[in-house]
């Protein structure tokens, strides 16, 4: 306690070096968590939208995600409705899983043969209702909400493009899309809708179309080899083009009824998915809904092998960017700890030198050496202490008012602008691994002007003018 004390009175003798010292360390330790409160955010918000996006788990053949995108018919999962059904009976899994729902995922040519225009395109069946459940997971409470789902309460050809895939298809100005670049010279087209053949295979799997005015402008035919083989191909209606936020994504992407997805590969054979999409509560709950499912897949896995894969292992952007920011993230905190650790031994060392005469003193009335390193370290540590708790206050001052002047920004993956977040309260692990770090570095610092001043000679000392 003495010590303490001492120590206190040491650090007000010279306020301006001591204020100097601790600001150093104020605005180094709220640097530091201000970037950790933006990259928290970053992941928050890459974290919310790949689980709305895909859920949580996935249930698929063991082999899809390394082969599937070759032929996904060939990796489907038979028995997927009993599937469901053994999940939603599951005690445990009841309780822990918000969503399961199936998906079917394919490629094929998506042409809009009025046009005189196709490509090649990525389409995936959705039950619509569910995905608009999933688009309300929102377990961190970000300020921003998902578009709905606007294939719920569509007709059963509906379809939903990425922007690309509109651009492409020349659908642009019947699906009133604003920012879309046109080519200089059109293709003209002979005015033949639809090739006779491919005319004749959509007629056998799609009813007719409504007529409607403005529909036939937004139909496109999509062509795929169903499970058997032959080619098979769907008439369908685009009712809306969303952006998918990676350029690579959004020039193949289409989404459409799962209904209508299984009757273009399946037809009227036995239906197959290819995952099934599990959101959970909480995304800390994942090892304990794995550990349950494993019983209930193998089960069903004794004619098709069934692995579980979780978002993260899917999406290894995901991973791949938080890894990115949590180095950054380390490089600043050894930056500014390196800022901090020359910062606070230059101002020991100065006290040493002008404390000289007072160390000699202390030395001369019986107080050990032992005892001299403890009187600096613990002024270090005061420093330290002192410095990172005022770096804290500021860094949620700042944070706060950033957080309310309505800053956007478009973090990766994502299209629309969201309001600028800096996640700082409420980051008890954070705020708390700095602050410690910061006085880890602060003692470290003080330790050899400590040494160096345990280590005086007594007479030499009292001599030092």
């Amino acid at each position: 306690m003495m010590t303490l004390s001492l120590a206190v009175r040491n650090l007000l003798r010279n306020r301006r070096r001591s204020l100097a010292t601790l600001l150093a360390m104020a605005i180094g330790s709220t640097s530091i968590l201000l970037f950790g409160g933006y990259s928290t955010n970053i992941n928050y918000t890459m974290h919310t939208e790949y689980v709305q996006n895909g859920g949580h788990l996935q249930i698929q053949h063991r082999d899809f995600y390394l082969y599937g995108s070759g032929n996904p018919t060939a990796y489907g999962i038979t028995d997927y409705i009993k599937i469901l059904a053994a999940i939603q009976n599951d005690e445990v899994l009841r309780n822990m899983v918000l969503v399961a729902t199936p998906t079917l995922q394919f490629g094929g040519i998506a042409g809009n043969y009025a046009a005189g225009v196709s490509r090649t395109i990525i389409g995936n069946g959705f039950v619509a209702e569910d995905i608009n459940r999933m688009r309300r997971w929102n377990d961190f409470g970000l300020r921003t909400g998902s578009p709905v789902f606007a294939l719920e309460g569509a007709v059963a050809d509906a379809a939903i493009v990425g922007t690309g895939v509109a651009r492409v298809l020349q659908l642009c100005d019947a699906l009133k899309i604003t920012r879309c670049a046109k080519p200089e010279k059109e293709q003209k087209s002979d005015g033949k809708a639809i090739p006779d053949d491919i005319a004749q295979l959509s007629q056998q799997e799609t009813p007719a179309a409504s007529g409607a005015a403005g529909a036939s402008s937004r139909r496109i035919e999509v062509l795929a080899s169903n499970a058997r083989g032959t080619p098979n191909v769907a008439s369908l209606q685009v009712i809306r083009a969303e952006e998918q936020g990676f350029k690579e994504l959004d020039e193949v992407y289409v989404m459409m009824h799962l209904a209508q997805a299984q009757k273009l590969i399946y037809g009227k054979s036995p239906t197959k998915v290819t995952s099934i999409m599990l959101q959970l509560r909480h995304s800390d709950q994942i090892p304990e809904a794995v550990a349950r499912l494993v019983p209930i897949l193998a089960q069903f896995s004794t004619s098709q092998p069934l692995a579980v894969l979780d978002f993260r292992t899917l999406n290894p952007f995901y991973v791949q960017t938080i890894q990115m920011f949590n180095t950054i993230f380390g490089f600043i905190f050894a930056l500014i700890g390196a800022i901090v650790l020359f910062t606070v031994s230059n101002t020991m060392n100065t006290a040493v030198v002008e404390r000289t005469v007072e160390i000699g003193t202390l030395r001369a009335i019986g107080v050990r050496r032992a005892g001299i390193r403890r009187l600096f370290v613990t002024e270090g540590m005061l420093l330290g202490l002192c410095g990172a708790v005022l770096g804290v206050v500021l860094a949620l001052v700042l944070s706060a008012i950033a957080n309310q002047m309505g800053l956007t920004w478009s973090p990766p993956g994502t299209v629309e602008p969201l309001p600028l977040t800096l996640r700082v309260w409420g980051e008890t692990g954070m705020i708390l691994s700095t602050t410690f770090g910061l006085i880890c570095i602060s003692i470290l610092s003080a330790w050899w002007p400590a040494y160096r001043a345990a280590r005086l000679d007594v007479v030499e000392a009292l001599r030092h003018v």
